[in-house]
């Protein structure tokens, strides 16, 4: 197999299924196996947050994971408009599609990650939390269309999110179903990204030292990136040493993100990032720069991004090229 991988003709591919697939969830008149209609203007509020900006690096490691477990057993396949419309339509790809089932099973599990990463900053951009007004170089949802709705549009996106992993059995099997719902559930709950919010919250000002950033981080932040690794793997077919070595990969990825992104809110502007830069050292923030310095959070990150690494080499999967280069864009990004 050749070692040659380029991530950004791979990204390309899948991140057009998954804008389809956003658009065509999230709207006011759902697709067919939906079955509702929403109000337009909270609809309106919800499209806002969700489409046109974003590294969608969540969907991006779910259909990553998805891809390596199902490596050797199915050939690539990545929808067209054509195959979309139709598995909205029916609820399932068109006959012939390889590993077609499977294949939607992913992109619903990618689309809705990225709808329960859009709500988090919906609420955490709000006056009673992070008090932002600027996110992925746009205003706030509750600065463009009021606070109310901007917690109704938080609280929509979630349970969409939800509605998406539980079609009828004949799209996805309900035991499929179950575990999906179930991994991103602690991700977000009170366990996961919740709780991780909440004690950074209860941190502002104080002093922690890097076993508590590094919890706090793993809630926040790592959880739902570790989710969304393990719920790729949950649309394939795969052992428990190979699930545990991507669990390794997902927690090392996760704490890499934060302590990037600690480096970053001091090392680029406003423009560069598209939210608000510096945010973290004026609200008394702590974080991995303040911790420990702007040459080792960077050397951390890269040790983390090795950490990642190291856990696909034992995972046993033939192709982790996607994972592997998503470890590296995390690490290296800009914003």
């Amino acid at each position: 197999m050749s070692h040659l991988f380029d991530l950004n003709a791979w990204m390309a591919r899948q991140l057009d299924a998954v804008e389809r697939g956003l658009d065509r969830w999230v709207s006011v008149d759902a697709s067919a196996d939906l079955d509702h209609h929403a109000p337009a203007e909270l609809m309106a509020a919800m499209r806002y947050a969700v489409l046109d900006g974003g590294k969608r690096l969540r969907p991006l490691l779910v259909l990553a994971a998805f891809e390596a477990v199902s490596a050797g057993v199915r050939s690539s396949f990545v929808p067209n408009q054509k195959d979309f419309d139709e598995a909205a339509r029916r609820g399932v790809m068109l006959e012939g599609a390889p590993a077609a089932k499977a294949d939607l099973a992913a992109l619903r599990a990618a689309c809705a990650v990225e709808l329960i990463h859009a709500y988090s900053l919906v609420h955490d951009d709000m006056p009673c939390m992070d008090n932002d007004v600027l996110r992925r170089g746009k205003p706030t949802v509750h600065v463009q269309f009021g606070q109310a709705s901007a917690l109704l549009a938080g609280d929509a996106l979630q349970a969409l999110a939800f509605e998406l992993l539980t079609p009828d059995d004949h799209v996805m099997p309900a035991w499929q179903q179950a575990r999906l719902c179930r991994l991103l559930a602690r991700a977000a709950g009170c366990a996961g990204m919740a709780g991780g919010q909440a004690i950074d919250l209860a941190s502002v000002g104080l002093h922690l030292t890097e076993a508590q950033l590094r919890e706090m981080h793993r809630l926040k932040t790592g959880a739902l990136l570790q989710a969304s690794v393990m719920m790729g793997a949950a649309c394939g077919q795969t052992g428990a040493a190979t699930l545990a070595a991507l669990q390794d990969y997902g927690a090392a990825i996760g704490l890499a993100f934060q302590v990037v992104d600690d480096i970053l809110d001091v090392t680029a502007d406003s423009a560069t990032l598209g939210k608000t830069a510096g945010k973290d050292a004026d609200q008394s923030k702590p974080t991995y720069v303040s911790l420990m310095g702007l040459e080792n959070a960077n050397a951390f990150a890269q040790e983390l991004q090795c950490q990642a690494l190291t856990a696909l080499a034992r995972s046993g999967l033939v192709d982790t090229r996607a994972l592997q280069a998503l470890a590296a864009m995390v690490v290296r990004r800009s914003k």
